[in-house]
């Protein structure tokens, strides 16, 4: 009986190391289905976001009601609008998220309730960066973009309002990545529906002014962007602070800890380099299309509509995969992390390809949503024939992107996307001097498209995910 005994001993010392018992949402993470989960995961997110397109859509309408200056105006500012809220929620945010989901895998909650309440005070010094920057160098940035007059007058107007309160919209988005870092998809999601629906409604009433409340122009539309954001914000406030989430960020006693900040910092300050430098590049190359006339660029701008709504797929499932990656990176499942990055690229990549497919054979779908100046058909059509198959790679690119934030290695799609900048500047600066048709542009797009989503994959796979710690640390216990 003793030798039993003995020999039990180291058994249950080897066994003793091992993680507890898993909470049901997270052993869906790390140990469920891939695809399943993924869909699981992705679903909330499509939903929202396709909100938000409703949401630009009915801003231009009621935008419109104000005047042609007003509309021009929101076309000036949008893009600063634009890079607020992709550097919040998709660079900044999924570093967060990618941090605390790293924590949660590890087993190591303490640590994310801090990294939590580090992610907070990022979110109030970037915001206020931006509200600083914007009020101060704003007018200024907007004059440079070609505001001039009364056009220039209605964009400060929204900047002020917006921008005075970009706080708001950072916090909202840090809260949101703390919330997905966790695993949970649904209820950031469903805010964004409910934060859509207050901005049509508070937004169409500040604009134009309904029963008592008088007309605000410009500043209304911010000012109802801001009121949404508020309440989606406080209900995320409350639904952290209370325990909810699994997760709660210390404030009290909080003890500033750099490692904190470098761990979030290290994958979202290089991740804000991507949303930026593809901005750069939409601006660079509707620079270069001017040239060939306004039905150029408005059958263009057709075809640039059907990417931007396309992307939103590609980002349900990308910010869906990054607490997948990021938990398997923290529980040390390597290969796991990789086949989440590899099964979310081929969705995004076949489900953005399809649809992209599809409207290159038949774009009066989505071209006579919109025009029906014979001219601009000619040259949507012609965009959509060429491009619009090839938004599949910009779906993988974006796929990767997301699942390098979760294993907090971006720089490689972070790169891509500056490989794409240059190749656009420089193919465009060599078709201009050689007097090259529009067609021959569009085909500079499309070739842009299939080269970002390659080198975006090629990153991914010659790029090492996780410590290299990890390897000595796992093997003894295999052993």
């Amino acid at each position: 009986m003793s030798d039993v005994g003995v020999a039990e001993i180291p058994v249950d010392e080897e066994e003793r190391p091992l993680p507890p018992p898993e909470p049901p949402v997270r052993h869906v993470l790390l140990d469920g289905p891939i695809l399943r989960t993924l869909l699981w995961l992705a679903w909330p997110n499509t939903l929202a976001l396709t909100a938000g397109t409703c949401v630009v859509i009915a801003e231009t309408s009621y935008i419109g009601r104000l005047g042609v200056e007003p509309l021009a105006a929101m076309a000036l500012v949008f893009p600063c609008v634009i890079l607020t809220m992709t550097m919040s929620g998709g660079a900044m945010g999924g570093a967060v998220a990618s941090a605390i989901a790293r924590a949660i895998g590890a087993g190591d909650r303490e640590r994310a309730s801090v990294l939590a309440a580090h992610a907070l005070l990022i979110g109030i010094c970037f915001g206020l960066v931006f509200m600083l920057g914007m009020l101060i160098f704003g007018p200024k940035l907007l004059e440079l973009l070609g505001g001039r007059g009364n056009v220039l007058a209605q964009a400060i107007a929204y900047a002020q309002i917006f921008f005075g309160g970009a706080v708001i919209p950072w916090l909202m988005n840090s809260m949101a990545g703390v919330l997905r870092g966790t695993g949970n998809m649904k209820l950031p999601s469903f805010l964004m529906l409910l934060s859509a629906f207050c901005q049509i409604v508070l937004g169409g009433a500040l604009a134009l002014g309904i029963g008592p409340i008088p007309s605000f122009g410009m500043r209304g539309v911010a000012a109802g962007s801001l009121i949404a954001f508020s309440l989606s914000l406080s209900v995320m406030g409350w639904y952290l602070f209370s325990g909810r989430a699994g997760v709660v960020p210390k404030l009290r006693g909080l003890r500033i800890q750099a490692a904190m900040f470098v761990d979030i910092l290290k994958v979202g300050a290089i991740a804000c380099f991507s949303p930026l430098q593809s901005v750069l590049s939409v601006s660079i190359f509707t620079h270069m299309l001017a040239r060939f006339g306004t039905e150029v660029l408005a059958g263009y701008g057709i075809g640039a509509r059907l990417e931007f709504l396309l992307t939103s797929i590609s980002f349900a499932v990308g910010i869906a995969s990054v607490p997948m990656v990021g938990m398997a990176i923290g529980a040390r499942k390597i290969a796991r992390a990789r086949r989440i990055a590899w099964i979310a690229g081929a969705v995004t990549f076949l489900s953005m390809g399809t649809i992209g497919t599809l409207l290159a054979f038949f774009p009066d779908l989505w071209v006579n949503i919109f025009t029906n100046d014979p001219n601009v058909r000619a040259t949507s059509r012609q965009y959509l024939a060429t491009a619009a198959p090839m938004y599949a790679f910009i779906g993988l690119s974006l796929s990767m992107y997301f699942s390098s934030q979760g294993a907090a290695k971006v720089l490689g799609p972070v790169l891509a996307q500056t490989a794409r900048l240059v190749f656009i500047a420089g193919g465009g600066w060599w078709l201009s001097t050689h007097d090259a048709s529009a067609g021959s542009f569009f085909v500079l797009a499309a070739s842009s498209m299939v080269m970002i989503g390659m080198v975006s994959t090629a990153s991914v796979v010659f790029t090492r995910w996780g410590p290299k710690a990890s390897v000595a640390k796992v093997r003894p216990a295999l052993s």
